[in-house]
């Protein structure tokens, strides 16, 4: 592989999915002073997150509980690593309030050098503000111009492309499906015979409503 940069933002499932493949690749990781300040002859990562990714404004101090009750009271601090990224790898959750990683119009700036982002967790106009909307699995890669902001075709000098599959996580290659398949039937197929205390409490939906171990998602649903 070529002596390329990679970011990997977030701390969630999606995250750790993609620091297994950083290492099944043998990409090394670096701290993210390493990263800012010195070039290497062959690819690292820099895995953000919470603290190396966010600062409460006046405080400059980060504190996961604060920060998931006052999002708005932190800001990001991902800019320094637009110049010295080729690759964003983004596992970031996102909601309203929570701050982008960087401002659309940054894609104007002479040092941007992130060449291709994988917007995994793929929300629109989110954590990446310049995710337009979903692509499909068969052609997941869309070019946003840099000079007007607009979606165009990709690998374009011009471009910063952008590989944004709301379906991704279900695109299971055949191997980790049938491994998935025969933990399913090892671990889980007798409990669910049975009507364990471990599938009601997994259980989301029963008859079409949501379980009470799961109300807290009734704003996201829909029936």
């Amino acid at each position: 592989m070529p002596p390329i940069k990679i970011a990997v933002t977030g701390s969630g499932r999606v995250a750790h999915g993609i620091l297994e493949i950083m290492n099944l690749m043998d990409v090394q990781e670096v701290d993210p002073d390493e990263y800012l300040s010195k070039e290497f002859a062959y690819p690292v990562y820099v895995h953000l997150k919470g603290s190396t990714l966010y600062t409460h404004k006046e405080k400059r101090t980060y504190t996961r509980d604060d920060f998931h009750k006052n999002p708005q009271e932190y800001e990001c601090l991902f800019n320094p690593y637009c110049a010295q990224t080729d690759i964003l790898m983004n596992g970031v959750y996102w909601d309203k309030g929570i701050p982008r990683l960087f401002e659309a119009d940054d894609i104007k700036q002479s040092d941007f050098q992130i060449q291709i982002i994988a917007d995994i967790t793929d929300d629109t106009n989110g954590s990446i503000p310049i995710n337009s909307g979903d692509c499909p699995i068969d052609n997941p890669v869309y070019g946003v111009n840099k000079l007007t902001g607009l979606r165009t075709a990709p690998y374009q000098n011009i471009t910063v492309d952008v590989m944004a599959v709301g379906n991704l996580p279900n695109e299971l290659p055949r191997d980790a499906s049938r491994f998935f398949g025969e933990q399913l039937i090892k671990h889980v197929l007798s409990d669910f015979v049975k009507g364990s205390a471990l599938i009601k409490n997994a259980t989301i939906l029963k008859q079409g409503k949501l379980t009470p171990n799961f109300a807290y998602l009734k704003e996201y649903a829909y029936f």
